[in-house]
């Protein structure tokens, strides 16, 4: 059992290193199977309004569980490192929508995605802008916990948080990015992004570096697909 940690703030209690990483990635996937068989048995509810609800219920998980994150408490960047997280992020962003290629993607040409509109056409806005701030703000933090901080190095050392992630090793970085892009639709876009928040993380040693990469990815594709209407990106 977790007990109440008497030097963290009150609300928030202490973790193991890997339940603090794996929960909220799995509370997020939890949604993702079990939403459709929702809208199933009950296609009267919109189930999109349940997005919001699943990036509350994560964020919640991430806030109670936020003093495990050592990796986190340093956020110190410089402006170089910055502008290298941004300009991988957008180039990510590039690859991904540019990568929905026959036999390179598992997403159907008919996909429907997150479509934000009502009945009318017109978009819902509260929708979107809770669709754009789960995936900018949420999700990459929630993520980059997971797939780089946690599987990339646990592959390497079990005792994860005993490894620098200076020390990872290629071999790490393309297994975490594999399996990190066959849980997309667009896998080798999603191997592409794995390999460049890895490699973000490898070269900086600071989780902050990815998660901002891919916040800028997933912002800028949000935008793109507002923009555009192509809600199979979302």
């Amino acid at each position: 059992m977790n007990r109440t940690d008497v030097n963290a703030p009150a609300g928030r209690m202490r973790a193991g290193p890997l339940p603090a990483r794996i929960l909220p990635f799995a509370l997020y996937m939890a949604f993702v199977a079990v939403v459709p068989a929702i809208g199933s048995l009950w296609p009267a509810f919109d189930i999109r309004w349940l997005y919001p609800v699943k990036v509350a219920v994560v964020a919640g998980a991430l806030v109670l569980y936020w003093p495990a994150y050592r990796e986190l408490a340093d956020c110190r960047l410089t402006a170089a490192e910055v502008l290298v997280a941004l300009a991988s992020g957008l180039a990510v962003f590039v690859a991904w929508i540019n990568l929905d290629l026959p036999g390179i993607s598992l997403m159907a040409a008919d996909a429907a995605g997150f479509d934000p509109r009502a009945a009318d056409g017109a978009i819902v806005w509260p929708l979107a802008a809770m669709r754009l701030g789960g995936a900018a703000l949420v999700v990459p933090v929630m993520e980059e916990l997971f797939w780089r901080s946690l599987v990339m190095r646990w592959i390497d050392c079990h005792d994860f948080l005993g490894l620098e992630p200076r020390a990872i090793s290629r071999r790490a970085l393309l297994a975490a990015s594999v399996v990190f892009g066959l849980e997309h639709h667009l896998w080798l876009a999603g191997i592409l992004a794995g390999l460049v928040y890895g490699e973000l993380y490898r070269r900086s040693g600071k989780l902050w570096l990815p998660v901002l990469g891919h916040a800028v990815t997933n912002g800028a594709l949000g935008l793109w697909v507002l923009s555009t209407g192509d809600w199979r990106f979302w």
